[in-house]
Formats: C-alpha cells, sequence, structure tokens
C-alpha cells in the first residue's frame, strides 16, 4: 500500500490525492510503509442509454473519477431509477433504492448467487433504550470457540434513512474476516427523533454491551466500535463517551468516511457537489431533518473537526472516498486525532464513491478495505489478548 503524509497533505490544502487505489499513512512516522500495485489501466464499461443520462444529469460526470466497478454500481443505482432524496418526505425517503439494491441487481444480471456468504450466524435482538428499545443484530462466525473479541457497528443513512438490512453486508464481512462477534445496532431516526436521541442510542448500546458481551460469547476486554458515515460520528462519540464517562474504553475505532463537521464548502464537497450516491443537497437535507435548530451544529458531537475533543481516544483507522463530499472533513478528523497524540491509520481510497465500503461483493476495493479492517482489528485484539 502507498503510503503519504497526511500532514503534509491537509495543509497543502486538501488536493487530490495521488492516483493510487489505496493510500495509507500511520502513526507513528516511523512505522514501515507497505506498496500497492499499480491498477491496471480499465475502460469504463458501457451502460444504458438511460442510465448514461440519469448519471449525467444528477452528478456531472460521475464515470470520469469513478473506477471500473465503482461504474457498474452506479449504472446499477440509475436503472433503478431512485429519486433525489432532497426532494422527498423521510418515509419516501426510507423507500428509496439503495446502493445495497443496486449490488443485488448487479449480481442477479451477472447470474451471480445474491444471498450471504455462508459462514455466519445472525440473531436479532432488542436493547433497552433511553427512548425505548433498540433494534440491534448479532453476528458470530461459524464454529467460534472460546470467547471472541467484540465489535459495536453503528450503520449510515444521515441519521434519517436506513436500517440494519440495508448495512448487512459491512458486519457480516467483518465477523467473518476478523473472527469476531459484531453486534449492529440500530438508532432512533430523525425527525422523528431528533438530535441528540441517535447519538443517546449508541451510547447506551454502548453501555448493553459492556454488561453483555460474555453472556453472548464474547471478551469484554477486548470490544471496539465501528460505523460508517453518520455510524462513524456514532462511533467516536461512543469512545469521546466512554472517555468522559469513565466506561471501559474501546480497544479501537473504525471510522468509514464520517460525519465530522459542518462545513459544506471544502473541497470535497464543491468538487462532489453532485455526486452520488451522497451529494451537498442530501446532505443539506439530512441536517434540516435532523437538528433542532443552528446550535445543534455547534454541538461538539455533530462539529468533530471544529469542536470535540479527541484526545486519549483508542488507536484508529479512519478510510475516506474519493468520490464523496464528507472526504475532507474525515481527513481532517484524521489530521485533528493525530495531533491530539491518537496512533491513525488513513485509508483514503480512489476510484470510489461514498457508501462503497459494504460493497465487497461487486467492487474490488471495497474488498481490499475490508480485509484490511479486519487485519487492524486482529492486530490489536490479538496485542490486548497477550497482555
Amino acid at each position: 500500500m502507498k503510503r503519504f503524509d497526511m500532514r503534509a497533505f491537509l495543509l497543502a490544502g486538501c488536493a487530490l490525492m495521488p492516483a493510487a487505489a489505496l493510500a495509507q499513512t500511520t502513526a507513528p512516522r516511523d512505522a514501515a510503509s507497505q506498496e500497492a500495485a499499480p491498477k491496471a489501466a480499465q475502460q469504463p464499461p458501457t451502460i444504458s442509454e438511460r442510465a448514461s443520462k440519469v448519471l449525467n444529469k444528477v452528478t456531472g460526470n460521475p464515470l470520469g473519477a469513478a473506477d471500473t466497478d465503482m461504474n457498474r454500481v452506479l449504472s446499477a443505482l440509475a436503472d433503478l431509477d431512485p429519486k433525489p432524496i432532497e426532494t422527498l418526505s423521510p418515509e419516501e425517503a426510507r423507500k428509496q433504492p439503495t446502493v445495497a439494491d443496486a449490488a443485488k441487481a448487479l449480481l442477479t444480471k451477472e447470474g451471480k448467487p445474491t444471498a450471504p456468504e455462508p459462514g455466519v450466524t445472525t440473531k436479532d435482538i432488542s436493547i433497552d433504550g433511553p427512548g425505548g428499545p433498540i433494534k440491534a443484530r448479532i453476528y458470530k462466525p461459524d464454529g467460534a470457540t472460546g470467547p471472541l473479541p467484540v465489535v459495536l457497528y453503528f450503520h449510515g443513512g444521515g441519521w434519517v434513512i436506513a436500517d440494519l438490512d440495508v448495512y448487512d453486508s459491512s458486519p457480516r464481512a467483518l465477523a467473518k474476516d476478523a473472527n469476531v462477534i459484531v453486534v449492529s445496532s440500530h438508532y432512533r431516526q430523525a425527525p422523528e427523533n431528533k438530535f441528540p436521541a441517535a447519538h443517546e442510542d449508541a451510547v447506551a448500546a454502548y453501555q448493553w454491551l459492556l454488561k453483555n458481551a460474555e453472556a453472548e460469547g464474547g471478551d469484554a476486554k477486548r470490544i471496539g466500535v465501528m460505523g460508517e458515515s453518520a455510524g462513524g460520528n456514532l462511533a467516536i462519540n461512543v469512545a469521546i463517551a466512554a472517555r468522559d464517562k469513565n466506561l471501559q474504553m474501546p480497544a479501537y475505532q473504525v471510522l468509514v468516511y464520517p460525519v465530522a463537521g459542518v462545513d459544506m464548502n471544502t473541497a470535497s464537497y464543491k468538487e462532489n457537489e453532485n455526486a452520488k450516491p451522497l451529494n451537498k443537497a442530501m446532505m443539506g437535507w439530512f441536517v434540516e431533518k435532523v437538528m433542532r435548530g443552528d446550535q445543534d451544529k455547534m454541538d461538539p458531537r455533530i462539529d468533530l473537526v471544529g469542536k470535540a475533543d479527541v484526545s486519549k481516544l483508542p488507536p484508529t483507522s479512519l478510510i475516506t472516498a474519493q468520490i464523496d463530499p464528507l472526504r475532507s472533513e474525515g481527513q481532517a478528523l484524521a489530521l485533528k486525532l493525530e495531533q491530539a497524540g491518537v496512533r491513525v491509520k488513513t485509508y483514503d481510497v480512489q476510484g470510489v464513491a461514498h457508501e462503497f465500503y459494504g460493497l465487497g461483493a461487486v467492487v474490488a476495493d471495497a474488498r481490499r478495505t475490508q480485509v484490511q479492517i479486519a487485519e487492524d482489528f486482529k492486530t490489536t485484539f490479538g496485542a490486548a489478548a497477550a497482555r
């Protein structure tokens, strides 16, 4: 994997990353670098004329930056004819085709199985939360013996849309790849339950896990947190709450293109103003549905980059995507964590869009990143077990 200097990169103005499939930086700086083989030159696939028109209408030129695999997913999503989220009610938005639907449609079109890969069993449970029961799903690798490490996972969706089913593939892959138990926790969503309802539920889920990990076959001393997008924001806020409430600190946190700031005029917002599956208008729609007023935007749980205290947090892997309005704030958060003394590994994945991470079945970069994150967790949990 190609390594770059995150500090110098960000201070230079967050220009486009080098064209490496997966770029990595770690702290401390003297960590050994790994070189990734360059990606073979590929031609964008031919897509239907209607899909092409839809894509160009909503994203300008999405195929220009997306790699071949991501092109195929964006094309499949366009063929499902989703309506712009920012024009819909929350109820309508929750019924729109998702990237997960596009991946399934693509697999079906190519004659490939769409059922989840074997090797993981699941169990749906309910967690007592401050606003009522919280739905959760436990993923366990088949044949697991002995207490396993546990990861608490939070899905994305702008705190408004999506659920455990939409984001099933990410926790399922992690359970199998890292040989860990994953608890995927839902949370109250806006506008029915505005900020900070989701954050309160996330902390409640973590407190539940600390008490119940052993009963589920887990090792209560080896617990991590992970989230995607809005869920990435919840994951780091769980770690912050654990520090501030004197709870057991997560051993590791993985933040996948997290919502980390309130500035919608960053370089990545400008570059990806009309991108798919996430764009600037959608983020504005999420903010309007979630926040009670402008004062919530100033809350450190939302403005992580500007106002949060991120000191004394666990070692972190932070993933950003090239075609994502959240890329700049994710990179800024990585720098802030590093400056606070937190050990950070960053992965800026080129040629892919927001929500790519769960697309391991159809996007090669997603699968490579999933495997790398599993290794990050295994390394951390292995070191904890040796102590």
